[in-house]
């Protein structure tokens, strides 16, 4: 059985060859090119990777991702479809499914929804839960640095709690929503925010949701 990572990777690989090498993406900076190389690097270049993490190996990760942004662009799309090298610990499926679900999914999104005629994604409710699941536990470490309190709703009344702190933001929405939300995604996500209109103003132009 298919799981939620191999979908995901299969639908962002799918997102990223029709868009072509130079469509825009949600992510600063990037073109679908510069996207397919990173998703690449960060599966078999861990030594590279690690620049995401590591302020002093940026450089690093910079000139690697450059160097297979160069690469052919069905190359990259291939090397997304058929995953990491053997020696990689993505290979194993519990790693895997807690490592990529998010990260493909958002990416998915961030090819998506950077083309004008984008319309949402209906979510089955099996993955619309596990991207929840996930939500909960990383919620506080994606909102740590936000201005104020900040908490997450769905629809079914389930919330989990960004940040606490006064006054407080409440931001509601589908999980796939305020998955892109607190991924720094603000303007792509489809959510309702309610709180003051001043602790809304300065939740709006923060640049502190994400990892």
């Amino acid at each position: 059985m298919s799981t939620h990572a191999k979908r995901e990777r299969l639908l962002l690989a799918d997102l990223l060859e029709a868009a072509g090498p130079d469509a825009a993406t949600l992510c600063e900076g990037w073109r679908t090119r510069d996207l397919a190389a990173h998703v690449v690097v960060r599966e078999r270049r861990p030594d590279a990777a690690a620049g995401s993490l590591v302020p002093a190996l940026k450089d690093r990760q910079d000139r690697v991702q450059a160097e297979f942004a160069d690469k052919p662009y069905e190359e990259l799309i291939q090397l997304i479809r058929t995953g990491p090298p053997r020696f990689s610990p993505f290979t194993i499926k519990q790693v895997d499914e807690g490592a990529n679900v998010v990260e493909f999914y958002v990416h998915a999104e961030d090819v998506r929804r950077a083309q004008p005629d984008w319309s949402s994604r209906e979510l089955d409710p099996v993955f619309a839960d596990a991207l929840w699941s996930r939500l909960e536990r990383t919620a506080r470490l994606l909102g740590r640095k936000v201005p104020v309190g900040l908490v997450l709703r769905r629809p079914n009344g389930q919330t989990a709690v960004a940040h606490r702190g006064t006054p407080v933001v409440t931001v509601s929405g589908e999980p796939g929503e305020l998955t892109m939300y607190l991924y720094g995604r603000q303007s792509a996500a489809k959510v309702e925010v309610e709180g003051e209109p001043e602790a809304i103003e300065r939740l709006r132009e923060t640049k502190q949701l994400g990892l």
